[in-house]
């Protein structure tokens, strides 16, 4: 297998992206994001309890937001290490 698809999941890159974890009594351990991307995700729910946008658009947006972050970390990660290699 190769460095490109070996590392296309990203997961190493988002264990060292969120690294910070937080003790939730009922959650149990939780992943914190790097600031900016909590600053991102508080201005959402800051428009939504304003209701500059509603709530269900708020979600959509922020899951979007995560599920293009972690894909591409993980890309751009595979192809950097790729190129490495060669």
């Amino acid at each position: 297998m190769s460095t490109l698809t070996r590392n296309l999941s990203g997961s190493r890159e988002m264990i060292n992206t969120y690294c910070r974890r937080v003790e939730i009594p009922i959650l149990g351990e939780v992943a914190v994001p790097p600031p900016d991307k909590l600053t991102y995700y508080a201005g959402l729910g800051v428009l939504a309890a304003l209701q500059v946008i509603e709530w269900p658009l708020a979600l959509v947006i922020t899951a979007g937001h995560l599920l293009a972050d972690q894909h591409y970390s993980g890309l751009v990660k595979g192809i950097g290490e790729a190129l490495e290699s060669a």
